[in-house]
């Protein structure tokens, strides 16, 4: 059973069982229910949203309400299998979409979004990987194997982005790919206690036990000083790939240039505020401060393209 009451509401309605009693949404109120999911579960919309330009602001929704669906069905349903099955089940939604038979609300208004864009299939496919991959590994033996989870549960974001935005090529790509994998390596320090909590590890693990903080610390839950110079290693990385993104800011159409801006900032204050928590992430989550945020926001509105 889904451990989320929302999302098993949701499934509940629209989930596998539910979606072929029931005919599809209109265009319209499939697009009220993907604006509806972005605001219940991003904390950060309202901001977002002031940062797009009005035509961007559904197909974001839309993209952001297939990530939400496919999210939830691999982390609430409570068991792997079931997860599986039910991300087989939307990876079939998502083709029955491209192939202009969709059923679900999210699919019927990212539909839409996939036509006036020219969405590729690929980003949204390799995005149920990495989903996938959650069910079936919890241990990433070398940074290169955490390189390659990151390929799929972060780079196709900012991909999708790209083509949304009318930016898309390869050497943007390249430098978008260095962002968001930057910001989910600096997802994964901050949430060290989280996913050991769900019994998973995003750090590597040779790396691990060379410092000498093997899986028995982690359960101890231990703040030791192997575990700060681990710890100071893994920021130091991610901000040395959000720096290498950093040319994209200009090379992209005007209407992306402050979200990026604000992302790679965003990025570098919550690795910052990792260092200044002396590295405990055991005890809190280090996480920036509303005022933290409302000065990047002013901050990256100055030095906007």
């Amino acid at each position: 059973m889904p451990t989320n009451d929302f999302f098993a509401d949701e499934l509940a309605r629209y989930g596998p069982d539910a979606l072929a009693a029931q005919p599809p949404l209109g265009l319209r109120a499939a697009q009220r229910y993907c604006r509806r999911l972005a605001r219940r579960h991003y904390e950060n919309f309202t901001v977002a949203s002031f940062l797009l330009p009005r035509r961007l602001r559904q197909p974001f929704c839309d993209v952001y309400a297939y990530c939400r669906w496919a999210d939830d069905l691999a982390d609430e349903t409570g068991e792997p299998a079931r997860a599986l099955a039910l991300l087989d089940w939307w990876d079939e939604q998502l083709r029955a979409c491209y192939d202009g038979r969709a059923a679900h609300p999210v699919f019927v208004a990212l539909g839409e979004t996939i036509r006036r864009f020219a969405l590729p299939i690929e980003p949204l496919a390799d995005l149920l990987v990495a989903f996938r991959q959650d069910q079936t590994t919890t241990r990433y033996q070398t940074f290169d194997e955490l390189l390659g989870y990151c390929r799929h549960s972060a780079n196709p974001v900012g991909r999708l982005v790209l083509h949304l935005g009318g930016s898309y090529d390869p050497r943007r790509a390249e430098w978008s790919d260095s962002i968001c994998t930057g910001l989910q390596l600096a997802n994964f320090c901050q949430d060290v206690a989280r996913d050991w909590d769900r019994g998973r590890i995003y750090l590597p693990m040779e790396e691990c036990r060379r410092l000498g903080y093997d899986e028995p610390h982690f359960a101890r839950r231990e703040s030791s000083d192997a575990f700060r110079r681990l710890m100071a290693e893994q920021v130091d990385r991610a901000e040395a790939w959000l720096h290498r993104g950093r040319p994209l800011v200009g090379r992209v159409d005007r209407s992306l240039r402050l979200p990026v801006t604000l992302f790679i900032r965003g990025g570098l204050a919550v690795l910052e505020a990792i260092r200044q928590s002396d590295f405990n992430v055991w005890t809190t989550r280090p996480k920036v401060s509303k005022w933290k945020k409302m000065a990047l926001l002013a901050a990256s509105w100055r030095r906007r393209g």
